[in-house]
């Protein structure tokens, strides 16, 4: 085995464990640390690929970004202790049927896709170009998505900090006036 296959083989394999314990996890915070090591892996094998522009927006903007902001939600708000409930044996029977016709479909659709390999020169990375499209408001441009995604993570974390603001004890009017 070649040392890409073993990484690959590591970052598939954590993947796989960390997807699981995730939804698997019955504590908030561990959700969101199992979360986060699921985004770095992916972004590994992003890296792998020779993907890095796309590897490091997966680290930036989902690893560094949301799952953070998860946590800082969890923390702010006082749910660090929360725990879900168990799950009903229906409801892990039809997720667990679910999950195979997923896998089922997937693993079809792979099958019967007809991989052809490219005669074409790899193309050369251009940073200028990702940089315009970046930047632009053209049709291929994607500053409009980063302005959204801004504006939604604004959104969330004053939210975050209204409901944990929200949570305390309050003193009644009364306690009020017998402590003056």
């Amino acid at each position: 085995m070649t040392s890409n296959q073993i990484m690959f083989v590591l970052f598939s394999v954590m993947i796989i464990v960390f997807s699981i314990l995730t939804v698997t996890t019955r504590r908030i915070l561990r959700a969101a640390v199992y979360l986060l090591f699921v985004l770095v892996s992916t972004a590994g094998l992003y890296f792998m690929l020779n993907y890095q522009f796309l590897a490091a927006v997966q680290l930036t903007l989902y690893a560094g970004g949301i799952v953070v902001l998860i946590i800082f939600s969890i923390l702010l708000t006082s749910h660090i202790s929360q725990q879900f409930e168990p799950v009903e044996l229906r409801k892990q029977i039809f997720s667990a049927l679910a999950v195979l016709a997923g896998a089922l479909l997937a693993i079809i659709t792979i099958l019967d896709y007809k991989f052809s390999a490219s005669t074409e020169a790899a193309k050369e990375v251009d940073m200028k170009l990702i940089g315009k499209s970046l930047l632009s408001v053209e049709y291929d441009g994607y500053i409009l998505p980063f302005e959204v995604i801004s504006i939604l993570l604004l959104a969330a974390m004053v939210a975050a900090i209204v409901v944990a603001k929200k949570g305390g004890p309050k003193k009644s009017d009364s306690q009020t006036l017998t402590q003056q």
